[in-house]
């Protein structure tokens, strides 16, 4: 089975300097823009369904796909980012130093187990993201695309094959192969494993 690891175009929130996570913006034109060229990177790969999140920019992403490669679009819950920064989301990171510097210090400290107020643990987390993960790889079908965030494509990426990412670009491809129970990376397209 193929599977295609993808994160969706630029956001409202990256070009306004927020915390996302669990914050739902939509794509901006930029972003728009790299979905249609994602959508023409994925063309021919025989990709059969889209799983996605059920964030806005997630479903953005997965609906210009999908009608460009004529496929059904799925949506799993377990696949949207991780509420990582509780009472910081939606907030520029100026508001968040402004109203809150001790959680914002809490990210400084430690980004994965920082327990910030209201925020999702990284091990439930983790869980619900391979929970889908596995759900995927236990279909029948050849090649799907997961149209996702960054936080769910690390997760995956570490519990399965022990890598790490430097980056995880806007609209990054990472193709995976799964042969009985086994998975291994084919390419990576504007993403950056840590050496």
């Amino acid at each position: 089975m193929k599977i295609y690891l993808v994160r969706h175009g630029e956001t409202t929130a990256d070009v306004e300097d927020r915390y996302g996570g669990d914050y739902d913006d939509h794509l901006t034109e930029k972003g728009t823009k790299q979905a249609k060229d994602l959508a023409k990177v994925l063309s021919g790969k025989g990709i059969e369904l889209i799983y996605h999140s059920p964030k806005i920019r997630a479903v953005e992403t997965a609906q210009i796909v999908a009608a460009e490669l004529k496929v059904p679009l799925f949506v799993m819950e377990n696949f949207r980012e991780r509420n990582n920064f509780g009472v910081l989301t939606g907030l520029t990171k100026a508001e968040g130093l402004e109203k809150f510097p001790s959680e914002v210090k809490k990210l400084e400290v430690d980004p994965k187990n920082h327990g910030v107020t209201a925020s999702e643990g990284y091990n439930w987390f983790k869980q619900r993201v391979m929970r889908a993960f596995n759900a995927v790889i236990n279909e029948e079908h050849k090649s799907v695309a997961i149209i996702t965030h960054s936080g769910p494509i690390r997760v995956i990426m570490r519990e399965l094959l022990k890598k790490e990412f430097a980056t995880i670009g806007d609209c990054a491809v990472i193709e995976l192969e799964e042969t009985n129970g086994a998975i291994e990376i084919k390419s990576l397209d504007n993403a950056q494993l840590v050496n």
